[in-house]
């Protein structure tokens, strides 16, 4: 869940955990793995024209920048509880907004950082404009946000609840 000010991202125990065992195996025996492919690879001669050989390097390529995206995640990441159900909108909320105050053209999304994103939900960033617009709003009051075009877009907050998947 990412705050709005400087780069710090607020994390439960639990996520953090989860990405720390992620970043622990990724530096442990996903790296081993992945020699051990490359090693492979680079005895079945030609490298030119060695697609084992270009697929490991390639696959270790995106191994290490999700390691350097982790690690400075949890350099940056303060450990703390899930936020209060008051019915403010905060990172780590699932929100439920109607655009134009039309209760029949609604949208319903997580607001937090891609770390959080699910395949259950549709997940906001509080940085993109919908989430940084609807952010420290209550249920029943309106937000605007600019859209990419420059033009300005008006929400209700219909429901503000904390994240429990």
């Amino acid at each position: 869940m990412t705050q709005t000010s400087e780069n710090v991202t607020w994390l439960t125990q639990e996520a953090y955990n989860k990405l720390k065992d992620e970043l622990e195996y990724l530096t442990g025996p996903a790296r081993t793995e992945i020699a051990a492919k490359i090693a492979a690879a680079r005895e079945e001669g030609d490298l030119r024209e060695n697609g084992g050989y270009h697929a490991a390097k390639e696959e270790q390529g995106k191994q290490e920048l999700r390691v350097r995206q982790l690690t400075q995640l949890l350099e940056n990441a303060k450990v703390g509880e899930p936020p209060a159900a008051n019915g403010a909108v905060a990172p780590g909320m699932v929100v439920t907004i109607a655009f134009d105050g039309d209760e029949d053209d609604t949208l319903t999304f997580l607001l937090a950082s891609r770390e959080y994103a699910s395949s259950d939900i549709e997940t906001y960033s509080p940085q993109s404009p919908l989430g940084a617009g609807v952010i420290g709003h209550k249920v029943g009051e309106d937000a605007e946000y600019e859209l990419p075009n420059g033009k300005k877009a008006s929400v209700r907050i219909l429901k503000a609840e904390p994240y429990t998947g």
